[in-house]
């Protein structure tokens, strides 16, 4: 009797439908037998029913089969078993996939950022690298498509600019870069702000698109109350030397607008980052002279500062002034020269919605046989419509190669 009632449990008979002759039916023509056992039957007369009692054998409590289907019956039905409820949770292995990359990608950035050579230090970002005992920083950059020319080299205006982002890329790897455009926190808490005030520029040969270039710069002391700034660009490939830089810095009070000592705590935070070295070009103390109406060749009035010139010190970025000065080179020059080298005296700064006008003097040359004339000469000056000086300079111009004066020439010209 136990085994039968055991397997009464497990294989359940099922029980009759509601349309099958109601409750008096019986199943199998006689009433319910539970393992050879009689359940009691239910009186119709709308009489209650009476409680019956766990079924029970030898003292222990038995499941009998309406109980089984009464709790099946409460259960929600599971899903019909199909092709694709059987396939593994696909996003729950995404996530776990993607928290190994992501912790492994951690791990690879927190793992190698230092020095594999005592001489290197490398930034972690990739801006560039701290070489020859921590005083060089180099950097590599790539000339782009937008920074060429008509004739397919960079334009001068791409050289200053990579130069520039090099000595500010040289504050920040070093850890001396503070609230400012190049400023040290010493700098930043007495409102102090480098401001150049000479630039000599010598370029052997200018990049083309495509070419990766690697800059060096470095700082000195120069006199007491300045520093310099020196660069050299080469040819990342074969190492020759494409261009060489020097500059003069001195700080001033962004707020009062002066010129500044170097105040002693400024000295200590970036003293141990000069090197004791000569300047990379010797320099030029030709004297720059003063260009007026009168002594100019050719003028380019009514050029104004815009919005974009600006940089964050509130002034015009040095870089510009090269553009403005080469408004008023004579367009002959401009097609048949390339400029060989510049220096430029910075005078004056220059703010927002300032208009200036561009002096340019040609000599020593024949502006009618410039493809004869070999090397050119021209003075510049920037200055503002009242008369102020901005910018005091020189250019040095050279024939262009000849592939470069055809490329040139096949402009078409505008029409009329």
């Amino acid at each position: 009797m136990v085994a039968t009632a055991a397997t009464s449990s497990f294989f359940p008979v099922t029980s009759p439908s509601p349309d099958s002759g109601g409750a008096g039916s019986k199943l199998g023509g006689g009433p319910a037998n539970l393992g050879g056992l009689k359940s009691k039957s239910v009186s119709s007369g709308g009489l209650k029913a009476k409680a019956q009692a766990p079924l029970k054998i030898n003292g222990t409590t038995v499941v009998t089969s309406k109980e089984i289907l009464k709790h099946e019956d409460d259960l929600p039905s599971p899903p019909p078993r199909t092709f694709i409820n059987q396939l593994p949770d696909w996003s729950m292995l995404l996530a776990a996939i993607t928290t190994i990359f992501l912790a492994a990608e951690k791990q690879w950035m927190m793992l190698d950022w230092k020095p594999r050579r005592p001489d290197m230090l490398i930034d972690p970002f990739g801006i560039g690298k701290i070489v020859q005992d921590g005083l060089v920083f180099r950097e590599n950059f790539s000339i782009r498509s937008y920074e060429i020319g008509a004739d397919r080299t960079a334009s001068i205006e791409t050289v200053m600019n990579h130069l520039q982002e090099t000595a500010l890329n040289h504050v920040k790897s070093a850890g001396l870069l503070g609230d400012g455009f190049g400023s040290t926190p010493e700098m930043c808490k007495k409102n102090l702000i480098w401001v150049v005030t000479r630039m000599q520029v010598v370029v052997d040969r200018y990049p083309t698109w495509g070419d990766v270039v690697q800059v060096d710069t470095w700082a000195s002391g120069s006199g007491k109350n300045a520093m310099r700034r020196d660069w050299v660009l080469r040819d990342c490939k074969t190492g020759e030397i494409l261009t060489r830089a020097s500059s003069v810095w001195v700080m001033m009070n962004k707020l009062t607008r002066r010129l500044s000592k170097i105040p002693e705590e400024v000295r200590q935070e970036i003293g141990s980052y000069f090197v004791d070295s000569d300047p990379i070009l010797e320099e030029d103390n030709r004297k720059l002279t003063k260009l007026d109406d009168n002594t100019a060749d050719y003028i380019r009035t009514g050029l104004s500062s815009r919005w974009s010139d600006l940089d964050i010190n509130q002034h015009v970025n040095n870089v510009k002034y090269i553009d403005w000065i080469l408004e008023s080179a004579p367009q002959p020059i401009l097609e048949s020269h390339e400029l060989s080298s510049v220096t430029l005296e910075y005078r004056r700064e220059c703010g927002r919605d300032s208009v200036l006008d561009s002096l340019t003097a040609v000599s020593g040359a024949d502006m009618g046989n410039l493809a004869h004339s070999g090397h050119v000469e021209c003075k510049h000056l920037l200055r503002l419509e009242n008369g102020a000086e901005i910018v005091r300079g020189r250019t040095e111009w050279r024939p262009k190669p000849m592939n470069n004066i055809g490329v040139v020439n096949q402009v078409p010209a505008e029409s009329t």
